[in-house]
């Protein structure tokens, strides 16, 4: 393990065999995190081959076992995003690709960094659980056609131990790695294609288009050695997704979208998605024909009924899947005020999502507990007009001081300009910015 370590970091490839030996002795136990902390730092610094992200993939695909989907009759699918501030998508996309054709077996992660995580989420209503052994996992896809759950002990265990030790060593930020982790659950998944969201902009790990391209690539590229059908679509993540911030907040807006409600963006960015995978998996030649099923999903109520049927399935509290206001709400709330009238011309997104973090919608050591409740309510975004005094930010915390702690932070995250036009000028003119594969 040392002489890898010393390798990466003089920029040299580690061999296959050194590859699958690491992975296997750190699932095993035998690398302590200490070690492969000091060797995801190098491959952070210094990158790693197309060959040796393959190999990493492969190795932390082949640390456990895979799921035997071949029992399920329609097409298999899945959805992954690279993490943004206020993505909640896979709430409400994931039963409403399951009523039109598609199977959806979908396990996602916890909060990393300064992004939350759709597991915790999930876990904002009441009894939902996460944590499904492989066979119920696969009879739940087969009957109900989808599934919504986090990593088991014996699917690629390699990256569920890394992704934790990620998340607390500053080492998220690689594109080998990145590659590796989604790639080697959603291989485990035993889903036949894969549709990736790359978000792009101040709120995501990628903050350049030229990097969430790179990002992409290598995962269409890694996923179609293995296999895999993979599409990417690039989408902007420059200010939060949706008008919410939070565990149970984002849940809240995510069911809205189930009810034909919820803010624009987070609808039309489910259905875009929605079609790329009904695309993708084949259950349909056309993504005009997809879309318009997935809109009828939605008119129809057929999407919500399905989130219920998950629901109920994995132990949860259907009743706040049909009313999302009974979902958990903090006990103390304050407003950001602007501090003068104008428009905002722009959001520091990350740092939303760190404060965010701050409040306890997230973790900053890996046995932290998460608080569903907290967050924050989005009243401006970038192009709003504001007057002096309104509110920007709803804080949401468990107490008044944990509350106040993050007023100063959030305050900095907005830039309020007194030029509508420059203000404008700041805003994307597509959510979606570019696709990669199909």
């Amino acid at each position: 393990m040392v002489e890898s370590i010393r390798r990466k970091r003089d920029g040299h490839a580690l061999s296959t065999e050194q590859i699958q030996g690491l992975i296997r002795d750190y699932t095993k136990g035998t690398i302590p995190d200490y070690q492969m902390s000091a060797l995801a730092m190098a491959i952070v610094l210094r990158g790693m081959t197309p060959r040796e992200t393959t190999d990493w993939t492969m190795a932390m695909l082949h640390s456990g076992r895979r799921v035997d989907l071949t029992s399920v009759s329609v097409p298999t699918v899945d959805k992954h995003s690279t993490g943004g501030v206020g993505d909640k998508i896979s709430i409400c996309l994931a039963p409403l690709v399951a009523c039109c054709g598609a199977a959806v077996p979908m396990m996602s992660g916890r909060g990393l960094g300064h992004t939350g995580g759709t597991l915790d989420k999930l876990e904002a209503i009441a009894g939902f659980q996460v944590n499904l052994d492989v066979r119920t996992f696969r009879n739940q896809v087969k009957k109900m056609g989808c599934s919504l759950i986090g990593q088991t002990a014996d699917l690629a265990p390699a990256d569920r131990k890394l992704y934790a030790l990620r998340d607390v060593t500053g080492t998220v930020e690689s594109i080998p790695l990145i590659t590796a982790s989604i790639l080697s659950k959603k291989l485990a998944e035993g889903i036949g294609a894969l549709v990736m969201d790359v978000k792009v902009g101040r709120g995501a790990f990628m903050k350049t288009k030229d990097d969430a391209k790179e990002l992409a690539r290598s995962i269409v590229r890694v996923g179609k050695n293995a296999g895999l059908r993979v599409s990417a679509l690039l989408t902007d993540m420059s200010q939060p997704l949706g008008r919410t911030i939070g565990n149970a907040l984002e849940t809240r807006e995510a069911l809205e979208v189930l009810h034909g409600e919820g803010p624009q963006d987070v609808r039309e960015l489910t259905l875009v998605l929605g079609t790329e995978m009904l695309v993708v998996s084949r259950a349909f030649e056309r993504r005009s024909d997809a879309r318009r099923e997935l809109e009828r999903a939605l008119s129809s109520g057929a999407a919500l009924k399905k989130m219920m049927q998950i629901t109920k399935a994995q132990g949860g509290d259907a009743g706040m899947v049909e009313q999302p206001d009974r979902l958990p709400m903090a006990r103390k709330r304050l407003d950001v005020l602007a501090p003068r009238t104008g428009w905002v011309q722009s959001m520091d997104t990350e740092a939303l999502g760190w404060c965010s973090v701050g409040l306890g919608a997230g973790r900053q050591r890996v046995q932290d507990v998460v608080d569903p409740s907290a967050g924050m309510e989005v009243h401006a975004k970038v192009g709003d007009r504001v007057k002096k005094g309104q509110p920007l930010l709803t804080l949401h915390g468990r107490s008044t001081k944990v509350v106040e702690q993050s007023m100063e932070a959030a305050m900095g995250c907005y830039r309020i300009t007194s030029s509508p036009a420059s203000a404008s000028a700041n805003v994307l003119p597509s959510l979606i910015l570019g696709r990669v594969g199909r």
